[in-house]
């Protein structure tokens, strides 16, 4: 069974981007997306200062199956990597909605999460998907 917290919102590229405080969110990728990959190797990151796009891709996982790229969820800045992927890149398997995040960015605009899926409409599309 796959694990879709309540909390964040989420996008059919099989990210998530959690609201904290101050117009800022963090961002990572799903449980369904790290067991698709399989174990992960290495993950790569924006610079803190990069501009991030909706839609573009802020960075790539790779895995021993594959090499698959994150995509933003919103307009915004980096504000803060997680520097433990470096070290720990399986974080991403073990723990992808906590110590798995994968940066921390100050939106562009915070209503633009309203255009993202909850975590009921994500199931939805996760049970669909995983149906057909």
């Amino acid at each position: 069974m796959t694990t879709v917290p309540a909390d964040r919102k989420y996008t059919q590229d099989h990210e998530w981007i959690l609201p904290t405080t101050g117009g800022k969110a963090r961002i990572g990728i799903t449980d369904f997306a790290q067991k698709q990959l399989g174990d992960v190797v290495f993950v790569e990151v924006p610079t803190v200062g990069y501009t991030l796009q909706a839609t573009e891709a802020l960075g790539s996982v790779e895995s021993v199956k594959a090499v698959t790229e994150i995509y933003a969820p919103v307009d915004g800045s980096v504000i803060a990597v997680n520097e433990l992927l470096e070290g720990e890149p399986e974080l991403l398997n073990t723990d992808p909605y906590d110590k798995g995040w994968v940066v921390e960015v100050t939106l562009v605009d915070p209503k633009s999460l309203n255009d993202l899926l909850t975590a009921e409409r994500y199931q939805s599309y996760l049970d669909r998907e995983e149906s057909d």
